[in-house]
């Protein structure tokens, strides 16, 4: 064995090739009032803040040991730690899945979150969506407030990721 540690340390995160914005699946090694440590294989554990782990309710949905799939968000943050983000890799997640439905032409549910000019704004999971006011029923509407806080049907028809725009 010609290598020291950090020779195979050092190879081994260049085997890996991980690039920023790849989701990964990590484990949750500890967790304390501001943050949960996540262990993603990389050189050093991440890092991510427990109000991405927590419900509507305020509660934390996670606990050590438990298998989670995150975002890496920084590979080095200027202080040694790797970044990590469960919104971002909910919202890879979910574009994925859209791009998906707008193909295959399927049906997508959201809720209707307030009138725009023009539309309506659309929450489906962690993206928001504008539906144009032409395409909500076949007669024209004028006012669009009857339908806030309604869950509705639709198709994706053109999606942008760049300009995060449904």
């Amino acid at each position: 064995m010609s290598e020291s540690f950090a020779e195979l340390f050092e190879n081994s995160a260049e085997q890996q090739n991980v690039k920023v914005g790849a989701l990964l699946m990590g484990t949750v090694v500890s967790i304390n009032r501001e943050k949960a440590v996540i262990n993603v294989g990389l050189k050093s554990e991440g890092f991510i803040s427990l109000d991405q782990f927590k419900n509507p309710q305020g509660e934390i949905e996670i606990e050590e040991g438990d298998v989670v799939e995150v975002a890496l968000d920084s590979i080095d943050d200027g202080l040694g730690h790797t970044l990590l983000s469960r919104e971002k890799a909910k919202r890879i997640k979910l574009w994925q899945s859209l791009e998906t439905a707008m193909n295959a032409k399927e049906v997508v549910t959201g809720i209707v979150t307030g009138s725009v000019k023009g539309g309506l704004t659309v929450d489906i999971g962690v993206v928001k969506a504008f539906l144009p006011g032409s395409l909500v029923d076949v007669r024209p509407v004028k006012d669009f407030s009857y339908l806030t806080g309604q869950e509705i049907e639709a198709i994706v028809i053109k999606m942008d990721e760049v300009r995060n725009n449904i």
